[in-house]
């Protein structure tokens, strides 16, 4: 992780340096940071929850320094469509404009993004939930493969 923020221009660092700050302050006890898929990210351990998709930890949120702009892995929110409702409405709640994919939250400046919102949308989701609505939506796959 030292490597991937000491590789960044200061003014990025520091932009990651605060979300990565209200991220930490807000996250939930169980989950750890470290480094996947070429950015900081926030996970389940193997040693919690060995049985994922791709043998890899379970990602819960992740955080980015990109091309044009930063990101911000909502991993929860893609996966719940009442937290999903939520967070939209927070968001645009705070007049800011919401520039988002499945999980992504793109922005291109510390001003676009509401941290306040942010730090609660990562407070909302315990360990023990995340790993149950993991759980109910891999069982619906695996039941839509048999069926299929």
């Amino acid at each position: 992780m030292a490597a991937y923020l000491k590789e960044l221009p200061a003014e990025r660092r520091a932009v990651l340096a605060k979300v990565r700050a209200v991220i930490r302050k807000h996250l939930p006890k169980g989950y750890t940071e470290g480094m996947n898929y070429g950015m900081i990210t926030w996970f389940v351990p193997l040693s919690t929850f060995p049985d994922t998709y791709n043998k890899q930890p379970l990602m819960y949120a992740g955080l980015a320094a990109q091309k044009n702009n930063y990101a911000v892995y909502l991993m929860a929110v893609y996966g719940d469509p009442t937290l999903e409702k939520w967070w939209t409405a927070a968001y645009k709640a705070t007049g800011k404009k919401l520039d988002m994919g499945k999980s992504c939250v793109r922005f291109k400046s510390l001003e676009q993004l509401p941290l306040d919102v942010l730090g609660e949308c990562i407070a909302k989701v315990p360990l023990a939930t995340y790993l149950a609505r993991y759980a109910a939506v891999k069982g619906s796959a695996r039941k839509a493969r048999k069926a299929g």
